[in-house]
């Protein structure tokens, strides 16, 4: 299929992103292996069978694309050659490899890459010689393209990712930091992510989206995990892009033989954003943790989906999802747990909690369970409110003013979930951040 064919048949936004299906400026071309086209190709053609979601479609009732769909975004034409001084105050002092992308374009200068321990890291176009049997059986195979247009997208426009192979029986003492910038307005990047923990391994990944401007533009990541048996994973996804932001993510993540998986995700920035977060257990025993936070303002809208697949017996899930909205601000969260037949002994427990901090803000909750097996243990709930006028009370009772009672009440509630991130560094980032958020809330 030729990209023309493919633009005729969704005009506008994807119009002008297809057309730019060029090597960005300071790029290179990995080695074009015969899979790597396919999995572009095919791509390409789920993209042309494919529309931009609406509010009809159920998966996205809750969250409008018109605002994005009257955008034009465009590739990158101009490196912004950034310094590594001007991301200073980015780094965090545990995290002693660093994989930087710049407007979606790998900026070696700001990267830190020296392995520890055996551990493969850097890009896909500097690792496929030398790592392709370890990339080629997950890299478009765990984040499906077919109803997803967006992974879909993604994938044709794959020229280079984030590729960290974890060796076997591989302890990593520090975390690994992969760092997406934006620095220019109405440029559309599309992030790819590929973490392979091998068998016995243990590995922090921090996987930031941040600006460096308040303009419009466009992200649309894809990150794909594998743990093979008894490995173990701590994901920290932060995404604080600009206030003008759309960012659409995907996240496939899948459990091999009694693997432990951690995810914290906290959404702080963008006008539109969404993060559909698949969680598949392929073997028996396997473990999973998902605690998310959004934090929201303004016209913010930040949407949720998550679907934990217990597909193995012996399964175990947990799931805290919290969202502070105000303002005008819409939060959704869609968390869906499925056992399927013969995946007996599962474990499972979801939890939504949601805090208004003004009248007009809106949540939309919606936990789900499919159950097909009988011998399991499975609970899910689901609360939206105001601050409890008691807490206020005896707070006010202690000498706080009903400000500052609000503002320490509003900072509790968020920082449940960021107390579970395991880099201290990175912690008092983001404490710092939901104070000052809180306080300025309405």
């Amino acid at each position: 299929m030729s990209i023309g064919t493919v633009v005729a048949s969704e005009p506008g936004v994807l119009e002008n992103l297809l057309a730019a299906l060029a090597l960005p400026p300071g790029s290179t071309t990995p080695t074009q292996t015969q899979w790597l086209k396919a999995l572009r190709a095919q791509a390409l053609e789920r993209v042309g069978a494919l529309t931009l979601p609406n509010t009809h479609d159920e998966a996205w009732r809750f969250t409008s694309l018109a605002a994005f769909a009257r955008q034009s975004f465009h590739p990158l034409r101009t490196v912004t050659a950034l310094q590594p001084g001007d991301i200073a105050h980015l780094h965090l002092q545990e995290a002693t490899i660093r994989l930087v992308f710049v407007d979606g374009v790998h900026a070696p200068q700001l990267s830190s890459v020296d392995s520890e321990a055996g551990l493969a890291v850097g890009t896909l176009a500097s690792m496929l010689a030398t790592q392709a049997s370890h990339i080629e059986p997950h890299l478009g195979r765990h984040a499906a393209c077919h109803d997803a247009l967006f992974a879909a997208l993604n994938t044709a426009f794959l020229l280079d990712a984030a590729v960290l192979i974890v060796p076997r029986d591989t302890v990593l003492a520090t975390p690994v930091h992969v760092l997406f910038i934006s620095t220019q307005p109405e440029v559309a990047s599309h992030p790819r992510l590929l973490l392979v923990a091998g068998a016995g391994s243990n590995v922090t990944l921090i996987e930031d989206y941040v600006a460096l401007h308040s303009g419009t533009y466009f992200t649309n990541a894809v990150a794909e995990v594998a743990l093979e048996a008894n490995a173990q994973v701590t994901h920290v996804r932060l995404q604080r892009e600009s206030q003008q932001a759309f960012h659409m993510a995907s996240c496939a993540v899948s459990l091999g033989a009694a693997s432990r998986y951690h995810s914290v995700s906290i959404a702080l920035g963008g006008q539109t954003s969404r993060l559909d977060l698949n969680v598949l257990q392929t073997a028996e025993g396997a473990q999973c943790s998902l605690d998310g936070l959004a934090l929201i303002g303004g016209e913010q809208l930040a949407d949720t989906h998550t679907f934990i697949d217990h597909a193995k017996p012996h399964g175990v899930s947990r799931q805290l999802h919290k969202c502070i909205v105000g303002g005008t601000a819409h939060a959704v969260f869609n968390g869906k747990v499925m056992v399927r037949p013969g995946a007996q002994k599962t474990d499972s427990a979801q939890s939504s909690r949601n805090l208004l901090l003004s009248s007009k803000a809106q949540v939309d909750t919606q936990p789900q369970l499919e159950i097909f097996a009988d011998d399991v243990k499975c609970t899910h709930g689901a609360t939206v409110g105001q601050l409890d006028s008691d807490e206020v009370f005896y707070l006010q009772s202690r000498g706080l003013s009903e400000t500052v009672a609000r503002n320490l009440l509003t900072y509790a509630f968020g920082a449940e979930v960021i107390n579970r991130i395991p880099v201290a560094s990175l912690r008092r980032q983001l404490e710092q951040t939901v104070l000052e958020q809180t306080t300025g809330q309405p």
